[in-house]
């Protein structure tokens, strides 16, 4: 289809792209901005331009308060910011999700509380929506802010090739699988997937153990009860997963594909794959990608399946309530007030959020409902804040929920389970050697 790019040239430049992304910026990203401003790194792709003109707009405004901001591609960064903080190098301004990977910085003493700057501005506490804002208390203090937007998984797919073969999106499990053989007959990759960043693969996990046995059973991981990966949910969370794979229901070569590249968006807008599960930023990259798919209504987007006879809720959702701001305890104390001022007054201004809106993402704030209404993405954003609103849980992606060690032993017991190198009981046996650890 010509009024889209073709795959091999979207995924050709993007490779590119991140390639130079992944390296950062390697320096000052605004002249007004020295070694002794407060460090902020942040990441490449669907909120990257929001960040960048924040800053830029308050270097401006205030120039005794400057941040020297660098841009890092997802995969690269979570590595770099985990080792420059275990060395008491990181940046004034730590970009993370919550949960067991700021809960080791905390325990490790790099992470400032806010506590006391929240109760002496109140606003900003007032701003959030409490849910999201819970994300950044561990142990009933707070260390993070959420700096962006909701961003629950949900299944994108492409109307127009659903249309090409006369089907309709899956409600249920049952009918996501009989969708398999329809599309690889008709020549179209089912599901894209990045497996090769290991971390999409983890959607599939999350979603189907929780329609299987609820939230409960995550929660039971967390909680480092024995044996707790040996649960009937889990195992047949993982059965399902290789049953699809087997059944061809991701695109070959998968293991191949890395999600900072953006190659699997490239897949579902032109046409190469049916359907994706991923998180609420891709319809922001997307927009910037493929504007004309967004334009022309082709993008469709659903809730996960519900799967028959499973325990869950099929109204939860799993992905990241927002991602956070903490500041470093290691900074200087001028550039920790400088952060704090930034904290304050430069994020979610009136510009701010109206930007994260039009960029087709919803913001973690309150009053924003009239906005949502007359944004030109209104049925996307409307779509994701009732996802959020309505339901009953909210988890965490499982590799920020847990520590950093649990998780990356989980992405990498994962890959080998979407490729069949080791059983369910395989995996089990293995994660239940990290819980508590």
């Amino acid at each position: 289809m010509q009024r889209r790019t073709s795959f091999i040239a979207a995924a050709s430049a993007l490779t590119m792209a991140v390639g130079l992304a992944a390296c950062g910026s390697g320096g000052p990203s605004d002249p007004a901005a020295d070694s002794d401003s407060p460090s902020m790194w942040a990441l490449t792709g669907s909120s990257e331009d929001i960040f960048r003109s924040s800053v830029e707009r308050w270097n401006e405004e205030n120039p005794d308060n400057s941040i020297n901001q660098e841009f890092f591609a997802n995969d690269a960064y979570k590595t770099k910011v985990r080792t420059a903080i275990g060395a008491g190098e990181g940046p004034t301004f730590i970009y993370g999700w919550g949960g067991g990977v700021l809960k080791s910085y905390i325990d490790a003493g790099h992470v400032t509380e806010l506590d006391e700057f929240l109760a002496d501005n109140p606003e900003v506490k007032d701003r959030y929506i409490p849910s999201v804002l819970e994300n950044g208390v561990i142990d009933g203090k707070t260390y993070a802010l959420p700096n962006n937007n909701m961003q629950p998984v949900v299944l994108y797919y492409n109307k127009e090739v659903f249309e090409k073969i006369g089907a309709e999106p899956p409600k249920t499990w049952e009918e996501l699988m009989a969708l398999v053989p329809e599309f690889n007959e008709a020549g179209i990759a089912p599901f894209a997937l990045a497996g090769q960043s290991k971390w999409p693969n983890l959607m599939w996990l999350s979603y189907l153990v929780d329609r299987i046995g609820g939230p409960e059973v995550f929660q039971a991981i967390l909680d480092g009860e024995e044996d707790a990966w040996s649960d009937p949910a889990v195992i047949e969370a993982l059965t399902k997963i290789q049953e699809l794979a087997d059944a061809g229901g991701f695109i070959n070569g998968f293991s191949s594909i890395a999600a900072d590249a953006g190659a699997d968006s490239a897949l579902l807008y032109t046409d190469k794959a049916a359907m994706m599960l991923h998180g609420g930023w891709i319809y922001q990259n997307l927009k910037k990608d493929a504007p004309e798919f967004v334009e022309a209504g082709d993008v469709g987007f659903v809730s996960f399946p519900a799967v028959e006879g499973g325990a869950g809720d099929p109204a939860n959702i799993v992905g990241n309530p927002a991602n956070m701001w903490s500041i470093s305890e290691t900074a200087s104390d001028e550039q920790k007030e400088s952060a704090l001022n930034y904290l304050k007054d430069g994020l979610f201004s009136e510009e701010y959020t109206q930007a994260m809106i039009d960029s087709g993402a919803v913001p973690a704030v309150n009053g924003i409902e009239d906005q949502l209404a007359a944004s030109e993405d209104k049925d996307f954003v409307q779509f994701v804040y009732g996802l959020a609103q309505d339901a009953p849980s909210f988890q965490l992606s499982w590799d920020q929920a847990l520590s950093p060690a649990q998780g990356d032993a989980m992405l990498a017991n994962l890959d080998q389970i979407f490729l069949g190198e080791i059983t369910p009981e395989q995996f089990a046996e293995n994660m239940n050697a990290t819980l508590g650890k």
